[in-house]
């Protein structure tokens, strides 16, 4: 295991050793000579079923690394599942070298409104790619995923784009493996929470004709607690919209040592008694009816379900059986929304392996697994991430999924229709990877071959790779549909835009396309 003396070390010699043209390639080098970087024999599938521990890799990281399936093997999927589940014992030094440069995520929300928009926007897209790409806290960044649509804030909206970092970091990294119901209060107040969803706007104030803004009140039962059917009434909307009234953002206080924090407007406030879902909350409570709301709606018996099912439907299903829905709900009610507990049960259940191959990879996780499959280096001579024909952002934004840019509270949607007409554009980056045109971003083609294996015929070269790229052997079909689709190429080019067209057809394939 490298140590942070090493690493230092070792950035001191390769800088000068190898007189690199730029800091990024010198992490490239860094981070590849400490393990980012193709072992020499890959180990893959000998079944035409789906592996189970490439199925795991799959789901609950963002699918493997050349070498993590051998190592969830010799691991077993339980003790890998515990050790993710654990991420700050996790050493993820690697990642956070290449992530140092993000100088916009470590300020506060009011200290980063210093940052151009388009800064903030790009650092905090390429920040959520970076890390899912090489994070070796995988799950982590699976939950953080999960929560950020759970929890969706558009950058499009107010001042959201210089408040998103902070929400991300605290809110939503903070609590991604932590408590629901610790995660919901640092949401309901989070700065770019009471802008997206005007809770900013709240005020009761006594001898005017205020009423309280609901917006966010209805969010919270609807989107983040209850759920749609979770048996709540208009009613509890506008009492839970009188508890959260006062609560605001505002970055032109004068004299306010964090002008960036909310904060709590007693005169904004109706501090009079209220009843949420049939439960009173005493008047005189002011901002810690806050508090109290909060602790109403986590408890609730239909947040349990709703989030258990939100859970099965990312994790299991799109039509989950009640049973596993079920237990899951009794955990998360068990344990008081501890995250961890809940996880758990999803990742160990039958339901769960029962499921391989069955879920539609959205956007987001199918560039990712792929650049994590072909062990991609999205650090040389510069960075992949800026805007442009051709580059990381530019493609996940034409498959409909540009990150923090859905406009509904909701978040991106799980269910597969609206993923079905952006398709041509998964090809389109599947064969722009394989044969080099993606920018800056550089995969270990040599390297890859060598560790898959190209002794023997056609068919077994190939069902070498496909079993690397979907966890098991191909169907007679696929095969056939491979050579098929390779021959039309046969002779055109030489053998690298050979293998670079198997590959695309591959990487593209209904196969890849699925987890």
């Amino acid at each position: 295991m490298h140590t942070r003396r090493t690493l230092i070390k070792t950035a001191a010699l390769g800088t000068g050793a190898v007189a690199l043209s730029s800091c990024e390639r010198s992490i490239s080098v860094i981070t590849q000579a400490f393990g980012q970087s193709v072992p020499e024999h890959l180990a893959v599938a000998q079944s035409t079923q789906i592996d189970p521990e490439f199925h795991l890799l799959s789901r609950a990281a963002f699918g493997p690394w050349p070498g993590d399936l051998e190592r969830a093997k010799e691991m077993g999927r339980q003790a890998w599942i515990e050790e993710q589940l654990e991420p700050t014992l996790i050493n993820d030094e690697l990642c956070d070298l290449r992530a140092r440069r993000f100088e916009s995520l470590f300020f506060s929300a009011g200290d980063a409104y210093e940052f151009k928009k388009p800064v903030l926007r790009d650092e905090l897209t390429r920040h959520s790619l970076l890390r899912a790409i090489y994070s070796r806290r995988q799950l982590f960044e699976v939950m953080v995923e999960f929560w950020t649509d759970h929890l969706n804030i558009d950058l499009e909206k107010g001042d959201c784009i210089c408040l998103k970092p902070s929400d991300d970091r605290d809110v939503i990294r903070k609590h991604a493996l932590g408590n629901f119901h610790d995660l919901i209060r640092a949401s309901a107040s989070s700065p770019a929470m009471l802008v997206y969803l005007d809770g900013k706007s709240n005020k009761v104030r006594k001898g005017t004709q205020d009423k309280p803004n609901e917006n966010y009140a209805r969010e919270l039962m609807e989107l983040h607690t209850l759920g749609v059917h979770g048996g709540y009434t208009q009613t509890d909307v506008r009492e839970a919209a009188r508890c959260l009234s006062g609560w605001t953002f505002d970055m032109k206080r004068k004299f306010a040592l964090h002008r960036g924090d909310s904060f709590f407007k007693a005169d904004w406030h109706d501090d009079g008694a209220k009843t949420v879902l049939g439960q009173t909350i005493a008047a005189g409570g002011r901002e810690k009816d806050l508090d109290r709301l909060v602790e109403i709606v986590c408890r609730h018996s239909s947040t349990a379900k709703f989030v258990a099912h939100k859970l099965c439907v990312r994790f299991i299903s799109q039509s989950p059986a009640q049973s596993i829905v079920d237990r899951v709900a009794a955990e998360f009610t068990r344990t008081g929304g501890d995250i961890k507990s809940v996880l758990r049960v999803v990742l160990n259940s039958d339901e769960f392996m029962a499921s391989r191959g069955e879920l539609l990879k959205r956007p987001f996780r199918f560039m990712v697994s792929a650049l994590r499959a072909m062990a991609a280096d999205t650090h040389v001579h510069g960075s992949p991430f800026r805007h442009g024909t051709g580059q990381l952002t530019e493609y996940l934004a034409r498959m409909g999924h540009g990150l923090f840019q859905y406009p509904t509270p909701d978040g991106y949607p799980d269910h597969e229709a609206p993923w079905m007409g952006t398709l041509m554009w998964r090809w389109n980056f599947a064969m722009a990877l394989v044969d080099g045109k993606l920018g800056d971003v550089q995969v270990p083609m040599t390297d890859l071959e060598k560790a898959v294996g190209q002794k023997g015929g056609r068919d077994e070269v190939a069902s070498r790779w496909w079993a690397h790229l979907t966890g098991r052997l191909p169907t007679a079909e696929e095969l056939s549909a491979l050579a098929e689709a390779t021959d039309q190429h046969a002779g055109k080019g030489d053998a690298r835009t050979a293998r670079a067209e198997l590959l695309g057809v591959m990487l593209a394939s209904p196969a890849c396309q699925r987890c």
